[in-house]
């Protein structure tokens, strides 16, 4: 039972990850604590109501760590106008082992075939005519563990393309819109474009971890993915030789691709294809953002207010 179709006042079982717990307070008849859960379609709110037996309730909530899966056994509620789950002392909390649950019961996965997708990344790499960049592509594509994360990893932890597949997508847009931006400017470098196209979010192989939840990585967290994508493109630039213009051109692809200083650019972009690059991914990003504000607005207005877009129109 996936909690996007939970419905008011009926009961519930199912698997769930812990995204974050509440301290264990006192009520009327006892003590309780909450949990923030989820599933690859959305998160709520559970409440554990527990007797008057205070040490029990704390070793319940002790035994629960965030990032837990758990099963649970309860009844939906409504709290706020919002659906709740609501477990009391007949119900049931318990913490699974990794053999008793499915990863991608938790994480969302891309909607579309990723097999299918990375074939169309393959065939734009091997469209590149410039041998010395066809050698750089291939250092990548033919390489079975890059290949592997690159399939899976997320691009983002909660905004765009944040599941599983979510890093091939967004990949492959950026390419497809840079390839149409050629056709409209034959001045730019195809060849270029079409590298550093793909090749512009690799440090976010590091950057994310996929445990029960998408979670930023040590390095994530203290170097970024621009920094690590560049130390994966020079790890390889290493092993061939290629004109030192490409190689300056291709790190300045990487550390430029937002665009801006306070996008959290390194550098802004220097050359039109770097420019080309950034638009093209900040493109994708904001799109892909803003419909999923679309989808997931729990309101029965025409407009949801967002930090990134202010009134985002639902209709």
């Amino acid at each position: 039972m996936l909690i996007k179709n939970l419905k008011p006042y009926e009961d519930i079982e199912g698997k769930f990850v812990v995204k974050f717990k509440k301290p264990v307070t006192s009520y009327a008849n006892g003590y309780a604590f909450q949990l923030r859960i989820g599933d690859s379609s959305g998160e709520i709110m559970l409440k554990y109501w527990g007797d008057n037996n205070e040490e029990e309730v704390r070793r319940l909530y002790d035994s629960i760590k965030k990032d837990d899966i758990i099963y649970i056994k309860g009844k939906t509620t409504v709290y706020g106008n919002k659906i709740e789950i609501t477990v009391d002392k007949e119900g049931i909390i318990k913490v699974l082992k990794p053999e008793e649950y499915d990863l991608k019961e938790f994480i969302k996965v891309t909607e579309k075939d990723i097999e299918s997708m990375f074939k169309e990344i393959k065939a734009y790499a091997n469209s590149v005519k410039n041998e010395y960049l066809k050698k750089v592509l291939e250092l990548f594509i033919n390489d079975f563990d890059f290949v592997k994360k690159f399939k899976n990893q997320p691009a983002a932890m909660y905004k765009h393309h944040s599941w599983i597949g979510g890093l091939l997508e967004h990949t492959l847009n950026v390419v497809k819109i840079c390839d149409f931006i050629t056709n409209l400017y034959p001045e730019l470098d195809r060849d270029l474009i079409i590298t550093g196209a793909i090749l512009h979010d690799i440090g976010k192989i590091k950057e994310f971890e996929l445990k029960t939840s998408i979670r930023t990585s040590t390095e994530g967290m203290l170097i970024g993915h621009t920094i690590l994508g560049i130390e994966e493109l020079i790890k390889r630039l290493e092993k061939i030789e290629i004109p030192e213009l490409y190689r300056i051109k291709l790190i300045h692809i990487i550390l430029s691709h937002h665009g801006k200083m306070e996008y959290g650019a390194a550098k802004t972009p220097a050359f039109p294809e770097a420019l080309a690059i950034f638009f093209a991914d900040f493109m994708d990003a904001k799109v892909a953002e803003m419909i999923m504000h679309k989808k997931t607005a729990e309101t029965e207005d025409d407009y949801v207010y967002t930090r990134e877009f202010g009134n985002v129109y639902l209709k």
